[in-house]
């Protein structure tokens, strides 16, 4: 049966992104590539963790994780990838404002979903078939999922950093065991570390 995972790079105090997220700066102040370097610096050995991450079936998102913007969408902005986004499959981007959907190369279409997670959610399960359907951020939306009981498989990318504010994750999340799957790997830029989510 097919999972709801979540893969999220994260410091070790516990923030995904930094405060003041700007289309210029779309990781926040102070926050750089450092969460991610191990994506960059060294694909080679971490290159099952990034096949994990993209290989689901169909993908959910906040808004934030889509653009900087709020409010009515500005329709020249397509996300922060290009013309093709690494996702290659079904994307539904969560939001407030109506948007009509769009199809990028690559096989990657962004539908926006304006009726909640529960909503994304059955239409991502719909898209992914057999596969899984992966939560793929940011820290509010993680959070509103792991809250609802909605995500079976947390997959955390730690990196040795210090942010000290920010977007957190695991914020107001509830009463929630994480069971440890399998032995923790990575290298001095991260460690992967993988949890079943218990209620």
């Amino acid at each position: 049966m097919s999972k709801v995972t979540c893969d999220m790079a994260m410091s070790l105090d516990g923030f995904v992104a930094g405060p003041n997220q700007t289309l210029e700066k779309p990781f926040g102040d102070g926050v750089d590539d450092r969460l991610h370097q191990w994506m960059f610096d060294e694909p080679e050995q971490h290159a099952t963790v990034i096949e994990n991450i993209t290989a689901a079936g169909a993908f959910i998102m906040g808004r934030n994780m889509f653009t900087p913007g709020r409010g009515d969408w500005d329709l020249t902005w397509n996300g922060y990838w290009g013309e093709e986004p690494p996702y290659h499959a079904p994307v539904f981007v969560l939001t407030h404002h109506p948007r009509e959907p769009l199809p990028m190369k690559g096989g990657t279409t962004f539908t926006f979903v304006t009726d909640g997670i529960e909503s994304a959610l059955a239409q991502a399960r719909e898209a992914a078939g057999d596969r899984d359907v992966a939560i793929a951020g940011g820290a509010a939306t993680v959070n509103q999922y792991l809250a609802a009981g909605l995500i079976d498989e947390l997959r955390l990318h730690v990196a040795p950093v210090i942010l000290g504010r920010g977007e957190r994750l695991l914020h107001n999340v509830g009463d929630i065991t994480l069971e440890p799957l399998g032995t923790p790997t990575g290298t001095s830029l991260v460690t992967h570390l993988t949890y079943r989510v218990v209620r």
